[in-house]
């Protein structure tokens, strides 16, 4: 029981660094850009996702990449459109940017706050079980996740028994911080 423990709190220390990694990229964009992302829908949200997974994905299959930037940068960049889709969910998007960098700071640690205890909680249930997994599995998990995002946004949000966009984007982000976890700190 103690190892076990001990891994979990693990998990949230390496879930916390990875976050701040991947939150430090946000707030350097959003020193250079500000917030212009607000002027996108999520369904626009959901593309930038899927066109960063599909990169992941071919990376994997040919195990090469002739841009310089590698997974790594993919699964961030994955963290960060996945929050920024959590944002837009709450806000709605705008014609221009309308809230400020610290604004958009404080929405993002709200968002990554909740990614972390979403994770805690499902790692309770699953007991690590991300742990056995492969990086390409995540990646799979994402892009299956983006179909049915774009599934539920041909629906409108009108779904029978599933989840709603926002679940998905945690889903999403969690996969993502998962496979970082893994860059990071090795399997």
């Amino acid at each position: 029981m103690h190892s076990i423990c001990k891994v979990m709190k693990d998990t949230k220390l390496q879930f916390e660094h990875v976050v701040a990694i991947c939150r430090d990229l946000f707030a350097k964009k959003l020193h250079d850009y500000g917030p212009a992302w607000r002027i996108l829908r999520p369904a626009s949200l959901t593309d930038q996702i899927y066109i960063k997974a599909c990169r992941i994905r071919s990376i994997e299959t040919k195990g090469v990449n002739l841009i310089d930037e590698g997974v790594r940068g993919e699964f961030i960049a994955i963290v960060n459109y996945g929050i920024v889709g959590l944002i837009q969910l709450e806000l709605g998007y705008a014609e221009a940017a309308d809230i400020s960098n610290e604004e958009a700071l404080a929405l993002y640690d709200k968002y990554a706050k909740e990614a972390l205890e979403l994770m805690l909680m499902k790692n309770h249930d699953y007991g690590e079980a991300w742990r056995g997994m492969r990086i390409s599995s995540y990646t799979d998990l994402i892009l299956m996740k983006i179909h049915r995002t774009k599934q539920i946004e041909s629906l409108a949000g009108n779904t029978l028994v599933s989840e709603g966009i926002d679940a998905n984007y945690m889903d999403m982000i969690n996969y993502s911080v998962f496979g970082l976890i893994k860059l990071e700190f090795g399997e």
